[in-house]
């Protein structure tokens, strides 16, 4: 062979070789969209079985280069634009009273004004009671209520408006119980971290309500990250992460039509753990609670997530508007994941306040996060004694 024949052999060679790392390059430059991940895994059996997730790198051969690759993708940022920045979490219900002034006008003042009469007598005490079960407090607390403000009249004999004020509201937050805990669980544990399940039927927020809860959650710079277990409702997943990528808080998807939701909130929480987050929270599918196999797939969900990590918060999402029909869906859904707290949406506008008693009262959960309207960073922590103040200043 001549030396020039040689030569061009050689240099062929070298040009392919080039080619073909270009490419490989090229193909390991393609990541799944930041802040995503695609499962395939089973609920059941939650080792990887399935092809590499869509959009990630072909060039990833092995199921262990794939998977971190995937981690990589789920836990990096959320996204490249300018982030912003949550108002601060505490004193958020003080800021806002004024509208949970508005939205319980007609209790603080029918109330106020009906115990400042001249004379109560038994018909004016059937005003008073009427007033507390429309405002949704409920039967028993109400009864409750009413006895105690009737002994309290009778013996100090109280008419000042100021007096009766006062007396009005050490009874309302009695009645709420102070000595509750109210936090959310959000503090990372010593190897892993806080895992939150959120809960709750179409049509109450839920998924808007985790998107505000992240923000709450990054004004206390804590590390959050979220897991879009919805995979029902098309949109939800998409909405999740936007409600993320706006405070730097990535979410784990599916982009598998009918993808499994215990198997994505397996892999949320996985995600947080190797990711050491402070917490990790988990939408979950719109419920109808009469429907008992939904049901019943919100406590696999459940089981599924604590094969890796306790499930250490269940907060179920109530519209304030529903009145005593949430009282229904919250023992529905309490049978079904023990839930641990309540978040109430739509306290503002025409929301009865009275709801937050009855819901106590009944199913010992507490009121954990209160909505007060359509803004970003319109859900507050509740506290009771703001809460209270803004009943009575209607």
């Amino acid at each position: 062979m001549s030396t020039e024949l040689t030569l061009i052999i050689v240099i062929a060679a070298v040009v392919l070789l080039g080619a073909v790392v270009g490419i490989a390059a090229l193909l390991r430059g393609k990541k799944t969209k930041p802040g995503t991940y695609t499962t395939t895994r089973d609920a059941d059996d939650p080792a990887p079985t399935g092809p590499a997730p869509a959009g990630t790198d072909d060039g990833v051969t092995t199921e262990d280069e794939r998977a971190a690759a995937d981690a990589e993708a789920s836990v990096g940022p959320a996204s490249s634009a300018v982030l912003e920045t949550p108002a601060p979490a505490a004193g958020r219900l003080a800021r806002l009273r004024a509208r949970l002034v508005k939205s319980n006008n007609a209790l603080g003042k029918g109330l106020l004004a009906l115990l400042s009469q001249d004379k109560i007598d038994d018909d004016v005490w059937d005003e008073i009671e009427e007033t507390l079960l429309l405002a949704d407090l409920g039967a028993e607390a109400t009864s409750e209520l009413v006895d105690r403000l009737r002994e309290r009249v009778t013996v100090e004999g109280l008419r000042d408006a100021g007096a009766v004020r006062s007396m009005l509201r050490e009874e309302l937050t009695l009645l709420i119980d102070p000595t509750v805990d109210r936090s959310v669980a959000s503090e990372r544990r010593e190897d892993r971290p806080a895992v939150v399940m959120v809960v709750g039927v179409n049509g109450v927020g839920k998924t808007t309500t985790i998107g505000k809860m992240a923000r709450v959650f990054v004004a206390e710079d804590k590390d959050v990250l979220l897991g879009a277990a919805d995979t029902f409702r098309a949109a939800a997943a998409e909405q999740l992460a936007t409600w993320g990528s706006r405070v730097g808080v990535p979410t784990v998807r599916s982009f598998e039509d009918g993808a499994d939701p215990a198997s994505v909130a397996y892999e949320a929480v996985k995600s947080g753990i190797e990711g050491e987050v402070d917490v990790v929270m988990v939408d979950t599918a719109g419920r109808l609670q009469n429907k008992v196999g939904l049901m019943d797939e919100l406590g696999k969900i459940k089981r599924v997530i604590e094969k890796q990590a306790q499930v250490d918060e269940v907060l179920l999402v109530l519209d304030a508007t529903t009145g005593q029909n949430g009282l229904n869906q919250a023992k529905v859904f309490s049978e079904a994941v023990n839930v641990t707290g309540i978040v109430l949406t739509k306290l503002d506008g025409t929301a009865k306040g009275g709801i937050v008693v009855a819901i106590q009262r009944q199913l010992g959960v507490p009121v954990k996060l209160v909505g007060l309207g359509e803004g970003a960073d319109d859900l507050a922590p509740f506290e009771v004694n703001d809460f209270v103040d803004a009943l009575l200043d209607g």
